[in-house]
């Protein structure tokens, strides 16, 4: 009985649809992550008070909203909804043109993955905003991935804008973990490492976040502007040094590694955030189990991933092939899928067009040559690295059909250019801009036959 119940479960599960099944698990990711849902769920009005996840937040005066990164657009129309529409007024700064613009508010476009003008005027628009505020007034920050680049402003005049568009291409480009690329931009910003949540004092602030970070490091989203932050200058100057990024900074941001002329940020205990409040609206943790709720639909056998998803990309690929391999096993003759999350490194090692998950999944493709296995993976803000795609789906398939179109996966990795070589077998993952950013989503099929 047990062996006919497989049989007819993989047979709904056909290996030559895995790729589309793969793509279709992914998407139904994106629509239960979907932001606008999330915060309709999670926050609402109550008479006079907001209430965010459980507490009661009272609205004394209608509040200020400042929204910034890739979610702000729709993360600040849907807190304006939940309001009524009773705001002070506020500013928002993303990458993308609202559908739709606020009354009272101003927009900015910044720049991502390197600052703009934009980022800059959003930022002094901010500092502004928040400058000469009371103990009556309510400041909602509403933050999102990608903030680190959208919101910027040098705490060093003399930092041009060529400058830290400079600095922060060789921290991209480094392979560093985002965590540590965060501890070097929060040291040299007016804005990041809790300096944005300060100049609120003494005003009441929340921070609303969708987090493209490690959960347990919620002060790394955006590099933490509302947050205290918990690393310090020795950090700073010890990830330069150990990495010998020194050399290759700007001139004016070089001298002050040198001279160890940074100030430090606000720290854990600082009087100025008393009356701050943090809540965490959507993680990468969120979007890994709904991977796994989407494919335990479809009639895979699911399981998260449990080993470390933040390193080098062959690292994470080596071993989750690994525990898709004990998966497959406990469940022979059946369809398994298994979901991981996180954001790997991915040093950039040439000229070409890509990013981490295209990357991964070029070398996780060589290893599944030839096996009835499939691998996606994918970033949740719909653009992986330098390309205009989220990423990108193989299976054992796809190393040979390179091979026919006279394409060396060999050569396309060295070069940093993996979206070429999968735009070339229409395996890009295209799903536009999503307006949300929980890190990226990763999925390991093995159809058991």
């Amino acid at each position: 009985m047990g062996t006919r119940t497989e049989s007819a479960q993989t047979a709904s599960l056909p290996y030559t649809s895995g790729k589309q099944l793969a793509a279709h698990i992914f998407l139904e990711t994106m629509t239960a992550i979907e932001v606008r849902h999330a915060m309709l769920a999670k926050l609402r009005r109550e008479g006079g008070a907001l209430v965010v996840g459980g507490v009661s937040l009272p609205l004394l005066r209608p509040p200020y909203l400042i929204a910034f990164g890739k979610a702000a657009n729709r993360m600040a129309w849907t807190l304006h909804e939940i309001l009524s529409g009773q705001v002070a007024g506020g500013l928002v700064v993303s990458p993308a043109e609202p559908s739709k613009r606020l009354e009272a508010f101003r927009y900015f476009l910044g720049g991502h993955p390197y600052p703009n003008a934009g980022s800059f005027d959003g930022a002094e628009a901010a500092l502004q905003l928040l400058s000469g505020l009371t103990t009556d007034d309510f400041v909602i920050f509403l933050v999102s991935g990608g903030g680190s680049a959208l919101l910027e402003k040098p705490a060093d005049p003399d930092i041009t804008l060529s400058d830290l568009i400079e600095f922060n291409r060789v921290l991209v480009g480094c392979g560093l973990p985002i965590e540590q690329i965060n501890v070097l931009r929060k040291h040299l910003s007016a804005v990041k490492g809790g300096r944005l949540g300060a100049r609120a004092h003494p005003a009441r602030t929340l921070t609303v976040f969708i987090s493209d970070v490690p959960d347990h490091l919620p002060s790394m989203v955006a590099s933490g502007p509302t947050m205290p932050d918990e690393s310090t200058l020795e950090e700073c100057y010890a990830i330069a040094e150990q990495n010998k990024l020194g050399a290759r900074f700007p001139t004016s941001v070089r001298k002050h590694f040198v001279d160890r002329t940074l100030t430090e940020t606000p720290k854990p205990g600082d009087e100025r955030f008393t009356n701050a409040r943090y809540y965490c609206l959507l993680s990468n943790r969120d979007a890994v189990e709904a991977a796994k709720a989407a494919a335990e639909k479809l009639g895979f056998v699911s399981e998260i991933d449990s080993n470390f998803w933040d390193t080098d990309f062959r690292q994470v690929a080596d071993a989750s092939l690994a525990s898709l391999e004990t998966l497959a096993q406990a469940h022979p003759g059946q369809a398994v899928c298994l979901t991981v999350g996180g954001e790997v490194t991915c040093p950039v090692t040439g000229p070409g067009t890509g990013g981490r998950n295209q990357a991964f999944v070029l070398y996780a493709a060589e290893k599944i040559a030839g096996r009835k296995r499939v691998v996606l993976s994918a970033g949740t803000d719909g653009r992986d690295g330098s390309s205009p795609t989220s990423g990108a789906v193989a299976d054992g398939h796809t190393i040979s059909r390179a091979r026919v179109l006279s394409l060396d996966p060999a050569q396309y990795m060295a070069g940093s250019d993996s979206y070429h070589f999968f735009r070339s077998l229409g395996d890009t993952l295209d799903t536009g801009f999503t307006e949300n950013n929980v890190r990226d989503v990763r999925l390991f099929l093995d159809f058991g036959q």
